[in-house]
């Protein structure tokens, strides 16, 4: 497997500019996320205090940004993280699609106000799972749960249902999709909790409970507290300092999951310090 400098997660503004930064040193560069860049930055009307940027469309903003990477030679790997795990002298990735290598991280992946479900954490890697493709070979013959929040997710779905004997999909977004027999979709459906007993999971939700033998939670984001283990939090957002660094070795953070101000440009400028501080990191660890 190769193992690149630096994983950069994420492909708004922050995660761009780190991406763009560590190009520029000569790094080898993992850069996952959307193509589409950052729905936040695209979907805002007008940008009024973005740097040589006056009066831009987020739309207009989000190419930009994008075009400037891809013009680097920097490929944009699509793939959802699921977590990052620190092994020591490198980190292993785990995604939705494949599994990847960094001496180095940067994440930049945005604020999520989703919360974990009561029994989530505490059951998150035995009855609880956020990839479906992943796990879908341990559910031949078995039931299985899916929360998912978008449409992409129906995929997921579909694959699991050719392992399992039954999947009940809740989707939590407008659903006008098709499924197989298998696949019985529960529209309305809100979760509240996740209780594990006998080998059983269930999911409680406004109106009812559903039992299977495990769920899997399919966010568009992860809480960074369950996406890197160990991961120190200041409330809801990572704690870094100056340089950007984590309180684990080698890990760095960008953007409005540091805290606010909630701003492009202070996500950009982020992004180029905490890949500066990567490269920074790599020369240390070579000596």
């Amino acid at each position: 497997m190769e193992r690149y400098d630096i994983a950069v997660i994420g492909t708004g503004p922050g995660g761009l500019e780190a991406a763009i930064t560590a190009k520029v040193r000569n790094k080898s560069v993992l850069l996952l996320g959307s193509r589409e860049s950052s729905e936040k930055v695209a979907k805002a009307h007008t940008v009024q205090n973005y740097l040589g940027l006056k009066d831009i469309s987020g739309a207009d903003m989000s190419k930009a940004f994008v075009d400037h990477a891809l013009s680097m030679g920097l490929e944009i790997t699509e793939d959802r993280v699921n977590a990052v795990y620190s092994m020591g002298k490198y980190f292993a990735i785990q995604g939705h699609n494949d599994n990847y290598e960094a001496s180095s991280v940067i994440l930049a992946v945005g604020m999520t106000a989703m919360k974990p479900l009561p029994g989530e954490m505490e059951f998150l890697g035995r009855a609880v799972s956020y990839c479906a493709t992943c796990d879908a070979a341990l559910y031949k013959g078995r039931t299985a749960i899916v929360v998912a929040y978008s449409s992409e997710d129906e995929a997921e779905a579909a694959f699991l249902a050719e392992r399992a004997d039954k999947v009940y999909y809740l989707p939590q977004y407008d659903f006008s999709g098709s499924f197989k027999d298998n696949i019985e979709v529960m529209e309305g459906k809100e979760p509240v909790s996740i209780e594990v007993s006998d080998g059983k999971a269930t999911l409680n939700t406004k109106d009812g409970s559903i039992a299977a033998d495990g769920i899997f939670i399919l966010r568009e984001q992860i809480a960074p507290s369950q996406l890197v283990p160990g991961l120190k939090l200041d409330g809801n957002h990572v704690e870094v300092d100056r340089s950007m660094a984590t309180n684990i070795k080698g890990l760095f953070a960008c953007g409005d999951i540091t805290g606010t101000p909630y701003q492009y440009i202070k996500a950009a400028g982020e992004g180029n310090v905490a890949a500066l501080s990567a490269v920074s990191y790599l020369q240390n660890a070579d000596k």
